[in-house]
């Protein structure tokens, strides 16, 4: 792997635990890219971290939209010729209390766009430019209610399907990766943010601080494992 500066890419990466992700990987020495399907709040976020002397740029991409994606990863490609880490931290929670059976099935349809099937469609895209070079750490932004015991309970139904089908697909690609490419996924706990509002009792950068640790293993480091605050959890 050439000694060069590392090059980072965070999804959702404008506000919440996206932005302390870029805030906390550039601080430690990346070459960040902050991805945001908002133009607008994505330059914003990233020209903020740029004043602090943050080695940090901005790409718009839209993970329910393919060739967003794929022109992302062109983009990418150009500007840099290399990608070491894939933080997929994008997604949605649209159905707190929502019975499966009973909820608009728009709702499971569009967190599974967002949470699965974005993922999927970033880690294909994304995923030569860690091949070319023989390198690459994958993390997943996932939840314990994606753990096959939480399918026995009901609600969230539609959150619960999509992130257990994000770790499904987390060991896949580990299954499938040759070289010293890793993924995993991670469970933040539950974070004061938008999506986990005000009385959560975790704060962005602890959530941050919980994942980070997965974007600098060495090539003996885990693969296709699922994680809450550096320990393995159930499946």
């Amino acid at each position: 792997m050439s000694q060069d500066k590392q090059v980072a890419l965070v999804t959702g990466g404008n506000r919440g635990i996206g932005y302390e992700l870029v805030k906390q990987l550039a601080l430690k020495g990346f070459k960040v890219i902050l991805a945001s399907r908002d133009p607008k709040r994505g330059h914003e976020s990233a020209q903020k971290l740029k004043e602090s002397d943050l080695d940090v740029s901005f790409v718009v991409m839209d993970v329910e939209d393919q060739e967003s994606i794929r022109q992302a990863a062109i983009t990418v490609n150009e500007r840099y010729g290399r990608l070491d880490v894939l933080i997929n931290n994008a997604g949605v929670y649209l159905d707190e209390y929502e019975k499966l059976l009973t909820m608009d099935p728009s709702m499971l349809e569009k967190t599974m766009r967002t949470n699965f099937f974005g993922v999927y469609h970033v880690i294909y895209s994304f995923i030569p430019l860690m091949k070319k070079q023989g390198y690459g750490r994958i993390i997943n932004v996932s939840s314990e209610l994606g753990a096959m015991r939480e399918m026995s309970v009901q609600g969230t139904g539609a959150y619960k399907l999509s992130k257990l089908a994000l770790n499904g697909l987390t060991q896949l690609v580990a299954a499938e990766i040759k070289g010293d490419i890793k993924i995993n996924v991670v469970c933040p706990g539950w974070v004061s943010s938008d999506m986990g509002g005000p009385s959560a009792p975790r704060t962005p950068k602890q959530a941050a601080e919980s994942i980070l640790w997965l974007a600098t293993i060495g090539p003996e480091g885990p693969n296709g494992g699922f994680f809450r605050d550096g320990k393995p959890i159930g499946w």
